[in-house]
């Protein structure tokens, strides 16, 4: 699958914006000249340049007759579509249903399904899901403070 750049581009911006415009909730922190929103708008100003860089080099590709969108022949397999959007769809399911399940549930069921999708067998499958659940859920939990949904865990956790 082939996406001109001024696609993509028009995508990052967009992204970028929303990115910024939404750190204007952010609360600030009395006594600091900064607070949580200048990591998020740094990051929103370079995606800004790479986006605009993008749709420049988008626009020139496009006057020499490139297309917009030209879809690879395993596109239309639809095995390989489906695996191709896995990961997207795993994210869609993980803000559908975060709250009501909770992290440490979901994340688990969506990285065995991934896993197990790709052809990894069960028996390491298994494992290396509740491992890297566990170990991802410690870290932002625990080390970076980020409270993560519990969902139906809550009155275990």
């Amino acid at each position: 699958m082939r996406v001109n750049d001024a696609v993509l581009g028009l995508a990052l911006l967009l992204l970028a914006g929303t990115m910024i415009w939404l750190t204007t909730y952010f609360p600030s922190f009395p006594g600091q000249d900064y607070g949580p929103e200048l990591f998020p708008r740094l990051l929103g100003g370079g995606l800004v340049l790479c986006g605009l860089l993008l749709v420049g080099r988008g626009t020139a590709a496009r006057r020499r007759g490139e297309a917009w969108v030209e879809l690879a022949p395993w596109w239309f397999r639809g095995g390989q579509a489906l695996s191709f959007l896995s990961m997207p769809l795993a994210v869609v399911a993980y803000l559908l249903f975060a709250e009501t399940l909770g992290f440490i549930l979901l994340a688990f069921a969506l990285l065995l399904a991934l896993f197990l999708w790709f052809g990894e067998r069960p028996v390491r499958a298994l494992p290396v899901a509740l491992v890297a659940t566990l170990v991802v859920h410690w870290f932002f939990s625990g080390m970076m403070r980020v409270p993560l949904p519990r969902g139906l865990l809550n009155d275990i956790l």
